[in-house]
């Protein structure tokens, strides 16, 4: 969700540049259930537009019609919106809508926690049911201090609290420039993630030829310097057995949340037995931790096909779930 808040506040500075007011739609709880979960914000712009969305579209013609009197008496409130009888939805939403407005500190502390990769916490006070009043609204904790969205806003005694920690943005770093890497680059970028591409200065290669990649990287094993930690997955596909033996031997004492490495069992193999008979002492749980072939068993053949299939694996493994078809899955769809 850290990328739809990325958006959130980017289209916030844009719109605050042509002095358009917005609305924050805030889902702080759910009885039953709904579409999207507890957490999930659009910003509603006072021209009609919008950014984001909190369930799958039934819900936001009726927020729009709630903020009316949020733009006009700048006072917070609390919608409810029951979806039992209507189509698409079996639950009961509350949504935290307030005005929008955070200042220049609140702004910097945000992008600087976006860029030094940190999480964050926000806090939301609410009240299940449909009521307004200057007492509810939403802070912004980080490791720096606490922060409101909106100015001079405290806290309602006595309500509920909505906290919601977030985790620094979901970050892909593709080993590889081929046409397969593109179409990685592209699924990835698509889902909100940070790509990364490092391709060998040699391949005469640029960021212009992978959409939607945040940074590009001219680097050989031996020259890759990037920071990583268990929110990046990396997926090692250059086609070349060297050079993914040589990333491999650069990349042997990280801890990724996911490592694919592409190509099929038997080259896994070869590259394994190798790597131990360069490092011997080399960690088993480094070696357990690479799916390779990467990607789930569906069929897939064509570029398009194999990035899903690799984007599949890779969101499977990072939220701890054994892929299977929903229609056999016993209980609910969210835990």
């Amino acid at each position: 969700m850290t990328h739809e808040l990325k958006q959130i506040f980017k289209a916030f500075e844009a719109a605050n540049t042509k002095n358009i007011p917005c609305v924050l739609a805030t889902v702080v709880a759910l009885d039953g259930s709904s579409y999207r979960r507890p957490g999930v914000r659009m910003l509603l712009l006072e021209d009609g537009s919008s950014i984001g969305a909190v369930s799958g579209g039934c819900v936001e013609k009726e927020v729009f019609k709630q903020a009316e009197s949020v733009f006009t008496t700048k006072i917070p409130k609390v919608m409810t919106y029951d979806g039992r009888y209507r189509l698409g939805c079996e639950g009961i939403l509350y949504i935290l809508l307030e005005p929008f407005n955070p200042n220049e500190t609140f702004l910097t502390k945000f992008w600087n926690s976006i860029d030094r990769r940190e999480p964050f916490t926000f806090q939301s006070f609410y009240e299940k049911e449909h009521i307004e009043g200057k007492g509810f609204g939403s802070l912004f904790k980080t490791e720096d201090g606490t922060l409101s969205l909106q100015l001079e806003f405290k806290p309602k005694d006595d309500v509920l609290l909505f906290e919601q920690e977030l985790n620094p943005c979901s970050r892909m770093i593709i080993i590889g420039a081929e046409h397969d890497a593109v179409q990685l680059c592209s699924f990835a970028s698509m889902m909100g993630w940070e790509v990364t591409i490092v391709a060998n200065p040699k391949e005469e290669k640029s960021i212009i030829n992978f959409v939607g990649a945040s940074q590009f990287v001219n680097a050989e094993a031996e020259t890759l310097d990037i920071k990583i930690d268990d929110h990046t997955a990396i997926v090692l596909m250059t086609h070349s057995y060297v050079k993914d033996l040589q990333f491999l031997m650069r990349l042997k004492d990280e801890n990724p949340g996911y490592f694919g490495l592409l190509g099929p069992a038997r080259r896994r193999e070869k590259l394994f037995n190798e790597l131990l008979e360069r490092y011997q002492d080399i960690s088993e749980d480094f070696l357990e931790s690479i799916h390779g072939p990467a990607g789930l068993d569906i069929g897939a053949e064509t570029p398009q096909e194999i990035a899903i299939a690799v984007m599949g694996e890779i969101l499977a493994v990072i939220n701890k779930r054994e892929p299977q078809l929903l229609k056999k899955r016993v209980g609910r769809i969210h835990s």
